[in-house]
């Protein structure tokens, strides 16, 4: 057994789970979630814990346990207390600032770059450099931060760009000036 996939989910109070076939629906106070799952995983709700189970032994459905269960697991954290991705835009000049619903990034560019959130996706701006992606859905969430972080990403020697919070710039180190010796 995968030792991932035979973890029960616990669902939590307010969060309903319908089952059709092969698409489950996570319905919850943020929203609703919709995942189409293989024919070879089976899916059952008791006593408020959701069990993922296969139905072989062969090592495409093993692979397919673990990440079906991971999947649920993530939709059931999305409905309840959502997702969220910090960035952090570094150097001077460059700033980010809400105009409507759209992201206008001033990023060392001759123009300025406007980003239109994904659906099912806010994007928020604290100060001029702290960027929050919010969303219900994980995969969403870490795509518009990924696409908003490949816009300019960190330069290796300034150390200029956008970049995740948690992220370490590691600079390198510049020319430090004529090779040693003499030409010959």
């Amino acid at each position: 057994m995968s030792r991932i996939g035979r973890l029960p989910i616990v669902i939590p109070q307010g969060v309903k789970i319908n089952i059709k076939e092969n698409e489950i629906t996570v319905i919850g106070p943020k929203g609703e979630l919709k995942q189409v799952i293989s024919p070879e995983i089976a899916v059952a709700v008791n006593d408020n814990k959701m069990v993922v189970s296969r139905s072989g032994d062969e090592r495409k459905i093993r692979a397919l346990h673990g990440l079906v269960r991971s999947l649920l697991a993530n939709m059931v954290t999305g409905v309840t207390k959502g997702y969220q991705k910090d960035l952090e835009v570094v150097g001077v000049g460059y700033r980010a600032q809400m105009a409507g619903n759209k992201l206008v990034l001033r990023a060392g560019y001759s123009h300025q770059v406007e980003v239109e959130p994904l659906a099912g996706v806010t994007l928020g701006v604290e100060g001029t450099n702290k960027i929050k992606v919010n969303g219900t859905d994980k995969t969403i969430v870490g795509q518009m931060a990924a696409n908003i972080r490949a816009i300019k990403p960190i330069d290796d020697f300034k150390g200029k760009g956008i970049k995740y919070t948690s992220e370490v710039a590691h600079l390198k180190a510049g020319k430090t000036g004529k090779a040693i010796g003499s030409k010959q």
